[in-house]
Order: structure tokens, then C-alpha cells, then sequence
């Protein structure tokens, strides 16, 4: 009793000797202009469970002074010398009291003897809610080996993030292409390059190693998409090459020499696939439409590869698929043609409420993550027309993206930070396919990404947390226990 008496005294000097040290902004000047903030988290609009959009004000100041006013109801005041880090529960408290509206935002900074005050701006906080958090890579920026890379998770209530796998497991490989049904966890495909590769594929509590590469295909299962059945997975084999540019604008090329589509048949374990998509085109980015029926694709006319690499102009396809009968529809569909207007689809992803299909458009090829000029669109399903995202797209890459499972957030990856490095941006889009302004996905220090050297690509919302025993896929890995696909087309 007396130990918690005292401990709660200690409490209370603490909060009056914060109380005490914070100075009065007495009679600032007024600036007409809002703050520059890094990340730039100016009039976003934020799920209501996001972690605390802590930033940094730019310029020289003696001390920062934030007032953070609910639309609806409560305040929170800070006052430190370095960047603004929100308390973690008030700024939970102050989000779900204003779920709907916004809260109003003012900086001022005092330099020099006094104060100076700027113009205020808002934080919206929208009512849809937001899965639990992210799964992404992170990735060093090395072309000819492997690095240190992983997959890791990330809750979007906290700043916490955890290691998923990480190529330490088994030297000299190089995680890629991971995917989850729905952004449920428990069906989740992940691919292994390297000695000792081969496809994790875990479906509810079985998990198991299957070797896809066959006889028949010209690589092993890359770039995977989910039937929402969770007995299908989607994905293309592809034959690549690495070009590498001298101009510092694209410093790297990833071209598809050749590929092809299947499906994967995880009860029986073959490969399913049919002449239409297995042509001497480029097909790739196989994608199943929420109630399964239908595979979107991307597809390309034939080139002389790599020497005619820039004539390769991806558009947009289809074709019907029964998951019954485990067979394909007998035409292939074109969605969107913009080859013949000099562009090219990549990364196509249909929404889960059946309404939008985002994709990325660039000059040529399909990686637009190496591409500037890549930026985001949506098609919309209904009326079969197209339009830029302009508000979340910029002038640098703008590109590989996913949807939360209620359709009302998306992620994606983009480097308008410094045109080098891709980090995760976080957006709203409303039932007419619009999209608010992008929110860097929060971290504790404002300066972590400055800081980091690691990209950040593939992001993927997840509903849970990922739950894997990486010491038994690393003996898997070690050992020869493999499935080996069968080619049943």
C-alpha cells in the first residue's frame, strides 16, 4: 500500500513538473502559411487505430510547441526542443473521439525570444476501419547478390515490427514474391531463390515446400494471387534479365525474356494452365477477381528480346476460369489496350468489393518500380472507365500496391521521398474510386527512413499477425523434402 501511494505521487510530480516547464505561447507572430512537417502528414485522412504521426518541423528553433483540438471532442498539447511525438494513448484517446471528423493541428516554434505561429491544418479520421497491419520486404539496394533482406510485419496501431523470415535462415537466397488470400495470414504463398529455393505455400495449419519448376515450364512459380477458394494460387513463370542503364534517372532494368501462366492446384499439386496463356506473348501478373470467376492478366505482343525491350507495351486481359471444373474460358478478353498510346499496365490488383481493378501505368515493360514515370489507376468495373489517382501519385515511382480487405485503404510503394529508396504510403480511396493524399506509414522517429538503408517493397495488408515456425522452414529448406509440382495441362 505505502509503495503505491508513493508511486502515485511520483506520477503526479512528474505530470506538475511537465506542467510547470511548458511555456505560455504569449502574443506569436502569425504566419500565413502552414508548417513544413517531414513526413508531410498535412490534411491526410487516417484510420482511427493508426500509430502516432510523429514529424520533425523544418528550421531552426529553440522550442516546438504542437495544439492538437478534436473536431468533436478533446485536446492535446506537446512542447519539446526536438520532434513532435504524440503519447501514445492520448493520441489513441483524441483519434476515437473524433472517428468522422478531423482534428485541427497548430505549430508554433519560438526562436530567437519569440514566438512564431503557423497557419493551422487538419488530420481527418475516417470512419472505415483498417486491417492490422502490414507485411512487406525489406531489401538493400543490391543488384548482382544477396544481401541481408526479410520478411517482416508490422502492426499499424504501434510502431512494433517483427521478423517474419529473414535469408539468414539459409545463406545465399533471396525472399520474394510472398502473397496472402484476402490478407488472411493463414493462406500465405512465399518464394525462395537460390540453392536451396523452393515455394512456401501454407494453407490454414498445413505448410509445406513445393519445387513448381517442371519439365514443361520455363521457371519456377513467381508473382502469386490467391483464388479466394484458397485452393488455387495464380501465378506466372517467367524467364528475366537484368539490364543496366548509365543514365541516373532508371538505374536498373528487369525485362521478361519470356513467361507464361499458371495455376496451381494445392490439393492435387499440378500445375493448371491452357494454350491462351502459355502463348509466345508475355503473359504475367496473374490475377483472380474476387468471386473467383474471372483471371486478369497482363499481356504483351512478342519482341526480339532484350534488343527491343522498349517496344514491349503490356495491356490489360482476361479470360473466365471455373474453379469446378478446374478449367479455362475458351477467349481472351482485352480490358484496357495502351500499347498503341505508347504505355504499358503492370501490377494489376482488383479490389475485394468487386468494383475497381488498381494498376500501375508506365513508358514500357512491367516493373515499374525502376520507372520514374510509373503512376497509379483504377479501372472501374462497372462503368469500364479508367482515371489516374492523381492525388496519390508524383513525379517519382508510384507503383506495386494492394488493397485492405474492406477496399477502402490501399498500400503502396514509392520513392518521391529521394527517387532512390521505395518506402510505404497509406491512402483512403472512397466508393467512386478517389483517392486522399498518401501518409508515409508512421514510425517512431521521424528520421527512420532518412536513417535507413533498406527499401521497402511488396507491402501487403495483413488481418493478423503472421504466425510461422521459421526453424522448421529453415530445415525444410536445408534438407531435399520438396513437393514436386505436377504439370497437368
Amino acid at each position: 500500500m505505502k509503495n503505491h501511494i508513493i508511486l502515485i505521487l511520483f506520477s503526479c510530480a512528474i505530470a506538475w513538473m511537465h506542467t510547470a516547464c511548458r511555456e505560455t505561447v504569449a502574443n506569436p507572430e502569425i504566419l500565413p502559411v502552414m508548417p513544413d512537417i517531414s513526413p508531410d502528414y498535412t490534411e491526410v485522412t487516417i484510420p482511427a487505430t493508426i500509430a502516432p504521426l510523429n514529424f520533425s518541423v523544418a528550421g531552426s528553433h529553440d522550442k516546438l510547441h504542437l495544439r492538437a483540438e478534436g473536431g468533436k471532442n478533446g485536446l492535446l498539447e506537446i512542447q519539446t526542443t526536438g520532434f513532435i511525438a504524440f503519447p501514445e494513448k492520448k493520441w489513441k484517446q483524441l483519434l476515437a473521439e473524433n472517428i468522422g471528423d478531423k482534428i485541427i493541428l497548430t505549430i508554433s516554434v519560438k526562436s530567437d525570444g519569440s514566438w512564431k505561429q503557423y497557419a493551422p491544418f487538419s488530420m481527418y479520421i475516417s470512419p472505415h476501419p483498417i486491417d492490422y497491419g502490414l507485411a512487406y520486404r525489406l531489401i538493400a539496394p543490391g543488384y548482382e547478390v544477396y544481401s541481408k533482406m526479410g520478411i517482416y510485419q508490422r502492426n499499424l496501431s504501434d510502431f512494433k515490427q517483427r521478423t517474419v523470415l529473414e535469408n539468414t535462415i539459409v545463406p545465399g537466397s533471396c525472399m520474394n514474391c510472398h502473397s496472402f488470400n484476402r490478407t488472411q495470414p493463414q493462406y500465405m504463398s512465399l518464394h525462395i531463390r537460390g540453392g536451396h529455393g523452393g515455394t512456401i505455400i501454407r494453407n490454414n495449419d498445413q505448410l509445406k515446400i513445393v519445387d513448381t519448376k517442371t519439365d514443361q515450364t520455363i521457371s519456377a512459380c513467381v508473382y502469386p494471387y490467391w483464388h479466394p477458394s484458397g485452393r488455387f494460387i495464380a501465378y506466372s513463370v517467367n524467364k528475366t534479365q537484368q539490364v543496366f542503364h548509365s543514365a541516373k534517372e532508371k538505374l536498373i532494368e528487369v525485362l521478361d525474356l519470356a513467361s507464361d501462366i499458371v495455376v496451381y492446384d494445392i490439393e492435387t499439386n499440378e500445375l493448371l494452365t491452357c494454350d491462351l496463356l502459355t502463348t509466345s506473348n508475355f503473359e504475367t501478373f496473374p490475377v483472380f477477381s474476387p468471386d473467383g470467376k474471372t483471371l486478369y492478366f497482363c499481356c504483351a505482343f512478342e519482341q526480339e528480346m532484350p534488343k527491343d525491350y522498349l517496344k514491349v507495351k503490356y495491356n490489360l486481359c482476361s479470360i473466365s476460369f471455373d474453379a469446378s471444373a478446374r478449367t479455362f474460358g475458351t477467349k481472351i478478353d482485352t480490358l484496357i489496350r495502351v500499347d498503341h498510346i505508347g504505355k504499358s499496365i503492370s501490377f494489376p490488383k482488383p479490389s475485394f468489393d468487386g468494383k475497381f481493378i488498381m494498376y500501375t501505368l508506365l513508358d514500357y515493360g512491367n516493373f515499374g518500380i525502376w520507372h520514374p514515370e510509373a503512376d497509379l489507376y483504377v479501372l472501374n468495373l462497372e462503368d469500364h472507365t479508367t482515371h489516374e489517382l492523381i492525388e496519390a501519385n508524383s513525379p517519382f515511382a508510384d507503383s506495386y500496391h494492394n488493397w485492405s480487405s474492406n477496399s477502402r485503404w490501399f498500400v503502396f510503394g514509392s520513392r518521391r521521398m529521394d527517387g532512390l529508396y521505395t518506402r510505404p504510403y497509406i491512402a483512403v480511396i472512397d466508393e467512386n474510386g478517389q483517392a486522399g493524399k498518401p501518409f508515409l506509414l508512421p514510425q517512431k522517429n521521424p528520421d527512420h527512413y532518412l536513417e535507413s538503408l533498406y527499401s521497402c517493397n511488396i507491402p501487403e495488408f495483413i488481418n493478423a499477425p503472421i504466425q510461422i515456425n521459421a526453424n522448421r522452414i529453415a530445415r525444410q529448406l536445408l534438407s531435399t523434402e520438396r513437393e514436386k509440382a505436377i504439370y497437368g495441362k
